[in-house]
């Protein structure tokens, strides 16, 4: 049954929250706030039952983590915490034939972590990602031609927002253009299955699409890389297929897996930090003047300004690999832990005024990209500079574009925006 706003249950103490009701995503954002206000302001961390899903067993239930210290202390310590036993990416543990398709380096420990990202890593470093910076700024300008072309009343997010991070990470790979829309849907069903726009009507059914996306997206990356170690260009899929780190390549799943991460990760979320930054540009015009008087040199501090707010990813798990105590708090073997950098994004004891948009803020230490440690964002680079370019077009070229309300994608696990309208 479909709980409609009139039949929800207001949201008092911490008592009234239930972080594994999908109902509570659906909230508004100014609830949503409060409640985990109320969670911080527990002496311990909350814990909470697990959802039953059809396609993965029900655990035991999870602590929720949302101070920010606590965040930091447990992704500076993934011996006791680690990603490996069961997914990070998940709050049942993942069941095998999904860790085929899903079974990423972010779901790995050490050292089968390390090893993987190793490889990859070369690919992403600053002094990489600059060699893209050219065609970042190209795509950006073209995005923004099409805008002005079409005039007012498109949808934001999927004209401007999604289309940046979408045809770099598939440029990069090498993804043919023709694939660029098979992409964009399969990964919104990886990260929507609970919205009925992308998902489906019961949990089953919802296993079944994940599958078959994932099954799918790396099908599409295993035969082009087929063809690119007989045929090799200048792509990421090349130099993956043919990469030899210390004698150690990646073999076809894990290429695979890596994939599905990359556009994913990489698609998925810069596009909703971009969505989410012109929203609070829209809502806040003193500080898109400010932006607006030193576009250079206010964007680098608005840019973590608007990931820390915008907080794409709203947890990662972590399992308890013996007992541990962190923060006076006591954690038993085999316990779960969610990680929740939304939630650590606005941490009072850290962010002075955490819920106002300040293009200055500074220092700004915000998890957004995830904690310190081994599971740091291998994109942050890239980010950024996609984050960055986008806006300095946009307020160079479209000074005075808004987005109306935003309709926010159902989604325990990403703070997403699915449409918002363009209006200048």
């Amino acid at each position: 049954m479909t709980v409609t706003p009139a039949d929800r249950r207001p949201i008092v103490t911490a008592a009234d929250i239930d972080l594994s009701d999908i109902d509570f995503w659906a909230r508004p954002m100014a609830e949503r706030e409060r409640a985990f206000a109320l969670l911080r302001a527990l002496d311990r961390p909350a814990f909470f039952e697990e959802m039953e899903v059809a396609y993965a067993p029900k655990g035991l239930g999870y602590h929720a983590l949302v101070r920010h210290a606590d965040i930091l202390e447990a992704s500076r310590n993934p011996e006791v915490f680690c990603s490996g036993d069961g997914g990070a990416t998940n709050i049942p543990d993942m069941p095998a034939e999904f860790a085929e398709y899903f079974g990423s380096m972010i779901n790995m420990d050490d050292p089968r972590h390390a090893r993987l990202r190793r490889i990859v890593s070369r690919s992403f470093t600053p002094k990489m990602i600059k060699q893209f910076e050219a065609d970042v700024e190209s795509a950006a300008r073209a995005i923004v031609d099409d805008l002005l072309r079409t005039g007012p009343g498109c949808d934001f997010v999927t004209e401007v927002a999604a289309r940046l991070p979408l045809k770099i990470i598939c440029d990069m790979m090498g993804i043919p253009e023709e694939h660029y829309r098979f992409v964009f849907d399969r990964s919104n069903i990886i990260l929507g299955g609970m919205d009925p726009e992308y998902g489906a009507a019961d949990m089953e059914e919802v296993g079944r699409r994940l599958l078959t996306a994932g099954m799918e997206l790396q099908q599409l990356v295993q035969d082009l890389a087929a063809h690119r170690a007989e045929h090799p260009t200048g792509d990421l899929i090349s130099a993956l297929v043919t990469a030899n780190i210390d004698g150690e390549h990646l073999t076809m799943q894990e290429l695979g897996s890596f994939f599905i991460l990359l556009v994913v990760a990489g698609n998925e979320t810069t596009r909703n930090a971009i969505s989410y930054g012109m929203r609070l540009l829209t809502t806040n015009p003193d500080q898109r003047a400010l932006w607006l008087s030193d576009i250079e040199g206010h964007t680098p501090r608005a840019v973590e300004e608007i990931v820390r707010l915008a907080s794409p990813v709203n947890y990662m798990r972590r399992k308890v690999t013996r007992d541990h105590e962190m923060n006076g708090n006591l954690y038993r073997k085999g316990e779960k832990v969610l990680l929740y950098y939304w939630a650590a994004n606005r941490d009072e004891a850290v962010f002075e005024d955490p819920l106002r948009f300040d293009i200055t803020r500074d220092p700004n230490p915000h998890v957004g990209f995830g904690g310190p440690g081994p599971h740091f964002c291998l994109g942050a680079h890239l980010a950024r500079r996609e984050i960055s370019v986008m806006f300095r077009e946009l307020l160079q070229r479209v000074p005075h574009l808004e987005v109306g309300t935003p309709q926010r994608l159902l989604s325990n696990f990403i703070n997403g925006i699915k449409h918002a309208e363009a209006t200048f």
